[in-house]
C-alpha cells in the first residue's frame, strides 16, 4: 500500500483530450483528475471506448495530432507539467521515468529487429551505458522476468517468442530504466488465463522490487480486485467514481459501478441466478449533451439526470462519485 501522506509522484488535474472529426468533436477525456503515489497501484476500469487508454496515452504525450489534441489540464510529474515540456525533454521522460506496457504484445515489438537491438537502444538512450553494458543489463532484465536462457534468447526475433514471453519482454523493456511510473494498458488481453495470472504476479513483484507506481488499465474487475489499491471507474470520458478497492467492491455507489460488479460471476453466490446485464450501449462521444451520460442506461435516472451533469464530489472520506443520487440539485453533497 502507498503512503498517501507523502507527495504524489504524479498529479493529473482536469485533463482534456479531444479528437476533431468530420462529424464533430470527440471528447475522449473530459476533466479527468487523480493522484498517484510511489508504491501504489491505481486501477482505471470501464467498458471499451470509455477513454482509459487515451487518458494514459495523454500522460505519455502519444496522442496522434491531428486529429487528437490535449486541450486542457495539467500533468504534474515531480512538480513539472509534462504537457508544457519540449519534445526533447519529454523524450527523456518517456521510457525512462514513465514507461508503458502496451495492450498487444504481438504488435508492440518491431518484428524486423532482434530483442537485443530493441532493448539496448532504450537502455543506451536513457542510462548512458555502452552497448556492451546495455546488453548485459538487457540479459539481466530478461532473466528477472523469467525468460529461460536469456543470454541466448536476447538475440532472437519477436516471432520466436510466445505471446506470454513477448509480454515478459515488454515488461523487461519497461522496467530496464528503473521507471518511477509503469502504465500497464490491459497487459493480459491477448493471453490465456494461466499466463495472465503469471504476468500480473510478475508486474506486482517487480513494482515492489523497484518501488514503482503502477497505473493498471483494464476492463477486468478480477484484475482490479487482485492488483489495485485504488480504483477510478470511467464512463464516456469521465471518472464517475473513485475509491479504494475494498470500499468500491464492498459498497459501490454509482449505478454504473454497481452494474459492472453485479455482472461478474461470484464464487460466494450459490443461487445459480442470471448475471446482471447493463442495458443499452455506451454513448457516442461526439457532441455529448451536458447531462449525465449514463442516464439512458440507468434504472435510477431522475429528471435532473437528463438536464445537468453531476460533478465528481467527495461523499465519504476518500470516496468520490458523480451521481445525482448523492447530490442535491445545487450539486452539493446530500446529508
Amino acid at each position: 500500500m502507498s503512503d498517501t501522506t507523502k507527495k504524489p509522484v504524479l498529479q493529473v488535474k482536469n485533463l482534456q483530450t479531444y479528437f476533431k472529426t468530420d462529424d464533430g468533436i470527440v471528447k475522449a477525456v473530459e476533466r479527468v483528475s487523480f493522484d498517484l503515489f510511489i508504491g501504489q497501484t491505481l486501477g482505471i476500469v470501464g467498458e471499451s471506448g470509455c477513454g482509459k487508454s487515451v487518458t494514459n496515452l495523454s500522460l505519455m504525450r502519444l496522442i496522434p495530432s491531428p486529429p487528437g489534441k490535449i486541450v486542457g489540464g495539467e500533468v504534474l510529474f515531480k512538480d513539472k507539467d509534462i504537457l508544457k515540456l519540449s519534445n526533447a525533454e519529454m523524450r527523456s521522460i518517456r521510457g525512462n521515468s514513465i514507461s508503458m506496457i502496451f495492450q498487444d504484445p504481438m504488435t508492440s515489438l518491431n518484428p524486423f529487429l532482434r530483442i537485443s537491438t530493441q532493448m539496448v537502444e532504450t537502455i543506451v538512450l536513457h542510462q548512458a551505458l555502452s552497448k556492451a553494458e546495455a546488453k548485459k543489463k538487457a540479459i539481466e532484465m530478461l532473466e528477472l522476468v523469467g525468460i529461460p536462457a536469456p543470454e541466448k534468447r536476447v538475440d532472437d526475433y519477436p516471432h520466436q517468442f510466445s505471446g506470454g514471453m513477448r509480454q515478459r519482454v515488454m515488461i523487461a523493456m519497461s522496467l530496464s530504466c528503473n521507471a518511477d511510473i509503469l502504465i500497464a494498458d490491459e497487459p493480459t488481453t491477448a493471453l490465456d488465463v494461466t499466463i495472465q495470472a503469471q504476468i500480473l504476479e510478475l508486474i506486482k513483484e517487480l513494482a515492489q522490487k523497484f518501488h514503482t507506481a503502477v497505473i493498471m488499465i483494464t476492463h477486468d474487475l478480477g484484475v482490479v480486485a487482485g492488483m489495485c489499491d485504488n480504483v477510478c471507474v470511467m464512463y464516456a470520458g469521465r471518472f464517475v467514481e473513485k475509491a479504494d478497492t475494498d470500499s468500491l467492491f464492498g459498497k459501490p455507489l454509482h449505478p454504473y459501478t454497481q452494474g459492472l460488479i453485479n455482472s461478474v460471476p461470484r464464487m460466494d453466490k450459490t443461487n445459480g441466478g442470471k448475471l446482471f446485464s447493463i442495458e443499452g450501449q455506451p454513448p457516442n462521444l461526439i457532441n455529448l449533451p451536458d447531462c449525465c451520460s449514463f442516464h439512458p442506461r440507468c434504472d435510477k435516472a431522475m429528471d435532473i439526470c437528463r438536464k445537468k451533469y453531476p460533478q465528481l464530489t467527495e461523499v465519504e472520506k476518500g470516496r468520490q462519485v458523480a451521481c445525482w443520487l448523492y447530490l442535491d440539485k445545487e450539486g452539493t453533497e446530500n446529508e
